[in-house]
C-alpha cells in the first residue's frame, strides 16, 4: 500500500494498523459468484462453531436488495460525558470517520461500533466512502442522510437512524483494531458478507473454509431446487424412500 497521508483528525497512536492483512481476493470473488451467499456462509459458521452472525431486524439494511461481500476497516467510537451543546460552542469536533475513509481500499466495508444518540456517520461520508472504493458500512449505532447514502448507491446495515450529528456526541478511540458489533468481535481484514437476511463476519483466516462450505451448500440447494422444479413429490425432496410395492397375487 502506498503510504497516505493522514488528515489528523485522530492521534495516530490509535490508529492500530494502517494496512491490515485481508481477504484473499479469490475467495471474495468466489463468494460473489454464489450470488446469495449469507444463509449458506451462516452455515458454514454454525458448522465450525463461530458466532459471527446477525440478523436483519437488528441491522437494517438501508438499500432493499443490497448485497456486499468485503474486509472489515474497523471504527470504534464512544459517547462523550460532555454536554453537546458546550462542545458545540467549543467546536470540539472528535470524529474520525474521515480518516477511517482516507485509508479504505477498494473492496473494504466499513465497521463501525458506536453511539446509539447521535449520528456515525452522514451524507458526506458515504460520499467520501464510495469515492474510495468502499462496498458499504456495517454500523452498531445510529446513522442520519439515509437518503442520501441511498442516492449514491452506498448500503449501510445501522441499528439506528437520527438526525443528530455525532460531531458534540462522541469520540473516536481507534481505527483498524477489534470491534464488537451486537455481539460479535470483529477485527480488521476479516470478512463481511451482507444482503437483506443479515450480516455475517467471518475471522479472516478462516474465510478459506468458509467458503468451500458456502459453495457445497449452495450446489446442493440448487439440485434440490431442480427436482422441485422437476416435479419430485414432496416426500421425496424429504428422504423418505417409497414403500416396496407388493408382489401381485395369483
Amino acid at each position: 500500500m502506498t503510504e497516505k497521508t493522514l488528515t489528523g483528525k485522530i492521534d495516530r497512536s490509535r490508529i492500530a494498523e494502517l494496512d491490515p492483512p485481508r481477504v484473499p481476493d479469490a475467495v471474495l470473488e468466489g463468494l460473489r459468484a454464489l450470488g446469495d451467499p449469507v444463509s449458506a456462509v451462516s452455515d458454514a459458521l454454525d458448522q465450525m462453531g463461530i458466532r459471527g452472525q446477525v440478523e436483519a431486524s437488528k441491522l437494517k439494511p438501508t438499500i432493499a436488495g443490497g448485497s456486499i461481500v468485503g474486509n472489515a476497516l474497523t471504527l470504534r467510537n464512544v459517547a462523550r460525558v460532555e454536554d453537546p451543546m458546550f462542545v458545540m460552542q467549543a467546536k470540539d469536533n472528535r470524529m474520525a470517520d474521515i480518516e477511517a475513509h482516507n485509508l479504505a481500499r477498494p473492496g473494504d466495508v466499513l465497521v463501525i461500533q458506536g453511539i446509539s444518540h447521535g449520528s456515525n456517520m452522514g451524507g458526506v461520508g458515504c460520499q467520501i466512502g464510495k469515492r474510495q472504493g468502499e462496498l458499504g458500512a456495517v454500523i452498531d449505532g445510529s446513522i442520519r442522510d439515509i437518503g442520501h447514502s441511498r442516492s449514491i448507491g452506498y448500503p449501510i446495515w445501522a441499528t439506528g437512524f437520527t438526525p443528530m450529528t455525532g460531531k458534540w456526541r462522541l469520540e473516536a478511540l481507534q481505527i483498524n483494531g477489534p470491534v464488537e458489533i451486537c455481539g460479535v468481535r470483529v477485527h480488521p481484514g476479516d470478512l463481511v458478507v451482507a444482503d437483506d437476511t443479515g450480516v455475517c463476519f467471518v475471522p479472516r483466516e478462516r474465510a478459506a473454509e468458509v467458503l468451500a462450505f458456502a459453495r457445497e451448500k449452495t450446489e446442493s440447494e440448487l439440485a434440490q431446487c431442480a427436482r422441485v422444479d422437476a416435479g419430485v413429490p414432496v416426500p421425496e425432496l424429504a428422504g423418505v424412500k417409497r414403500a416396496a410395492t407388493p408382489a401381485a397375487t395369483r
